[in-house]
């Protein structure tokens, strides 16, 4: 019933502002018949019947629609309609909160809404999962799961104690206490840690080229572990994990590609016979190599090349073959088997190569030495807790996300800090995640950290019982299993995809490789990172920027370059940014905008034919922040545009930007009427401006003129009318009137089902009318005004006009 009501008021009122125009051209066509008015028939004219709502986006609308209309426009000159912006009130308490106030309450706000057993889980995430274990489906898979790996960290352990140039006891030492300490403070069900062959190669390049004793080197390597697992828990604290994103995967890999043909090169003595240099560096390594080929031993290298072979093997049926998936952790343990077979006493001494005697029993307990130290191994610090938290994280959230929970990356930060730390206090050098043990510890079934206990026990139990049987191990044996290991890192298949995929990855990946492998790990490090961070920042400093132009037949605005259809309008350019504006890319930006002025497509353009650019209108919803050095550039540039009569429209800014543009007073000096919520609004608004300016007077039309001529035109402009209200309003079953011309095409503005029903009904009514009929309908609305008597109906040219629902006239003599 409302609504009804509703349409019978806006259909009155648009009926009676026809009869009110009908009167008003009645009484001019009056005077002209009486010869006292002006003797044009273009006095006579008809306004559009249509209500049209404007907002305070467009206040002067009117004002422009006004002064089109006394020149007299061969285009219709179309009020818009448009959706006001809200522009935010700077005087509100919340918009001046300090920011730390703010934090302080947002911190304040969450510590109080987090319950004990909250608390609990965050300072000893194992209460997780074993609250939720479950004894029957988890127990048997987090057993096999823990001595697979278990057996698999024995022997590895040695070997990467040797790559780190320490005694292998170290290596169990490091597999030891660390494996408790994350099974309770880490986040991670399914991570192994303990020591890898990155982390080994980065302790024995730093500390090789101290020339230290051997006390002192195994010292210094203790300490460096408590060093990177403080810094490990400063950065889970301050959460600062965001700052290893800068590294791109690209980096990461070339780093380690090289690191494993470094760490190949650096165990090749153990297969040829002879010691060789210790570097990180490929060019001594293989001169070292070739130097010493007269000391060649045909034992060690068959021994060793057998026991590779056999490895690779079992990793590739593991990896390949599902019934053979207990080959690939069983890998490790048959190397050590095979290399003391019985044929080891029979080799001549001098050939022999053995890990030695390995002391019996835990480690003790025993507080890190030398700190004076602890200044030059800050670098080296740091380089190691990158590339742990890189490996380590990633390959937790790979695992957490294949396994469906959740994983906080600050608080695997500080389980990995805290594993460092107490590792360090019982003779562990830095450890971390591995990746090929933690992927067998997934697919032997781990479920929770209960698999990483059981790891730990069975080296506890290696160090307690098993070590006299590991001094007849070949050191051949143990450098085939670190070969084994570092084969995996080679990732020749990446550089294949980004040279196909992107090729500025692919230069940053063979930069990075090639500087590690010839100039040393670190140099290799920071250059890629350097590389890394200057290719960010040349894409920071210079944004994607795009032009946009309108699809046909739809208000929205696309990159012209994306979609060449879509059509420009003469006189406006849409530009979009698709970056935040801060000082590093302002001055690009604004070079950009002066380019996109003086370059004039004019094959795609629309609208109406102008020389130069009066609008720019800048889309800025891709905009998450400006700064103030961007502030003070868009004030140069208003006062430039102004100085050459161009005005900056700004289009549906995010609620930030749009609260530093109004404290810094570029809404006032632009003016609240040019932000608009949406492009197409603005391009209407400016559209009209442009129409304004572009429109000139006509010479008036004698009075002998066909008066069929004029009632086409006016028919011609209905049509165009009824056109325009069919495809806003999604309905158009019939094609229209064909716009030929460019500048002909109609306005397209979003009104409301009401107004769109009342102006259909009127425009249609209005066309169907002969010229007979409209004088006809001119002539009653006189007599009624002047209260005549209602003249005699006339079948053939009945015209109803309603107001309030009631017919107030009919027919005509």
């Amino acid at each position: 019933m409302v609504a009804n009501d509703k349409y019978t008021n806006v259909d009155a009122v648009a009926r009676a502002e026809m009869m009110g125009q009908c009167v008003r051209a009645s009484r001019k066509r009056k005077d002209l018949l009486m010869g006292s008015g002006p003797t044009s028939l273009d006095t006579w004219t008809f306004v559009r019947m249509e209500i049209t709502y404007a907002s305070s986006s467009c206040r002067d609308l009117r004002t422009v629609s006004a002064s089109s209309s006394s020149l007299g426009s061969s285009m219709p000159n179309r009020p818009v309609k448009t959706i006001p912006l809200q522009h935010p009130d700077t005087t509100s308490t919340s918009s001046s909160t300090p920011l730390a106030q703010a934090m302080f309450s947002r911190w304040t706000t969450k510590i109080k809404r987090t319950t004990p057993s909250q608390w609990i889980d965050t300072f000893l995430p194992c209460c997780r999962w074993i609250r939720t274990y479950k004894w029957r489906e988890y127990l048997q898979p987090d057993l096999m799961a823990g001595l697979t790996v278990g057996v698999m960290l024995i022997p590895q352990s040695m070997s990467y104690a040797k790559l780190a140039g320490l005694h292998p006891i170290y290596g169990l030492y490091t597999g030891f206490i660390p494996i408790f300490v994350y099974a309770i403070f880490g986040s991670s069900r399914q991570l192994a840690i303990g020591p890898v062959a990155l982390v080994s190669l980065l302790v024995s390049n730093v500390l090789g080229g101290m020339h230290l004793s051997d006390e002192l080197y195994t010292e210094l390597a203790i300490l460096l572990a408590f060093m990177v697992g403080i810094m490990e828990c400063i950065m889970a604290l301050l959460r600062l994990g965001w700052l290893i994103r800068f590294i791109s995967h690209s980096v990461i890999s070339g780093f380690t590609t090289a690191s494993a043909i470094v760490i190949a090169l650096s165990q090749a003595k153990y297969f040829l016979g002879y010691d060789i240099v210790r570097s990180s560096k490929i060019v001594p390594l293989i001169k070292s190599i070739i130097s010493g080929a007269h000391k060649f031993s045909w034992p060690p290298f068959v021994m060793g090349s057998c026991i590779l072979a056999i490895l690779l093997v079992m990793k590739h049926l593991g990896k390949s073959r599902k019934q053979f998936r207990f080959l690939r952790p069983a890998g490790p343990l048959s190397a050590v088997v095979l290399g003391t077979n019985p044929l080891i006493p029979y080799v001549p001494v001098e050939m022999r190569q053995l890990v030695g005697e390995i002391p019996e029993g835990l480690p003790s307990f025993s507080i890190p030495k030398n700190f004076d130290y602890a200044k030059s191994l800050i670098p080296t610090a740091m380089l190691i807790t990158g590339v742990a938290i890189l490996e380590s994280v990633g390959i937790a959230k790979a695992l957490a996300a294949k396994n469906g929970y959740e994983l906080d990356s600050s608080q695997e930060l500080f389980g990995l800090g805290l594993a460092n730390i107490l590792g360090s206090l019982f003779s562990a050098y830095p450890s971390t995640g591995s990746f090929s043990r933690s992927a067998v510890n997934n697919d032997s079934g781990a479920k929770t950290g209960l698999s990483g206990i059981v790891a730990g026990t069975v080296m506890a139990c290696s160090l307690l019982f098993l070590t006299p049987l590991f001094e007849n191990i070949p050191q051949c044996a143990l450098a085939a299993i670190v070969i084994s290991a570092v084969m995996g890192l080679v990732d020749y298949n990446e550089a294949i995809f980004l040279w196909h995929v992107d090729k500025k990855d692919f230069v940053l990946w063979i930069i990075t490789s090639t500087t590690t492998l010839f100039l040393g790990i670190e140099i290799g490090v920071l250059v890629g990172v350097g590389v890394s961070l200057a290719f960010v920042i040349h894409e920071s400093a210079n944004p994607h920027i795009a032009v946009l132009g309108r699809l046909p037949g739809t208000t929205i605005y696309r990159n012209i370059q994306q979609y060449p259809e879509a059509y420009t309008y003469n006189g406006i350019v849409i530009v979009r940014i698709d970056a935040p504006i801060y000082f590093a890319n302002i001055s690009y930006i604004k070079d950009s905008l002066r380019e996109y002025e003086a370059d004039v497509d004019k094959s795609a353009r629309h609208g109406p034919d102008v020389e130069r650019i009066h609008f720019v209108i800048l889309e800025m919803s891709p905009i998450t922040y400006i700064d103030s050095s961007a502030v003070q550039a868009l004030k140069d540039l208003h006062q430039e545009y102004k100085s050459r009569d161009i005005e900056i429209c700004i289009s549906n800014p995010n609620q930030d930007v749009l609260l530093t543009l109004t404290k810094a007073g570029i809404v006032e000096l632009i003016g609240k009427e040019w932000y608009f919520v949406r492009v197409h609004d603005a391009v209407q608004v400016c559209l009209q401006h442009v129409q304004s300016l572009n429109q000139t007077p006509k010479n008036p039309v004698s009075f002998g003129e066909d008066k069929q001529d004029f009632f086409q035109r006016l028919s011609k402009q209905r049509e165009e009318d009824l056109s325009i209200a069919e495809l806003e309003s999604g309905d158009k079953k019939t094609s229209g009137p064909k716009f030929t011309e460019p500048h002909l095409e109609p306005l397209l503005s979003r009104k409301n089902e009401l107004n769109q029903a009342v102006r259909r009904d009127n425009v249609t009514q209005l066309h169907s009318l002969s010229a007979h009929q409209i004088l006809h309908t001119v002539l009653s609305a006189v007599r009624l005004s002047r209260r005549l008597p209602r003249p005699p109906s006339d079948s053939t040219s009945g015209v109803a006009v309603r107001t309030s629902g009631a017919r107030i006239g009919e027919g005509s003599s």
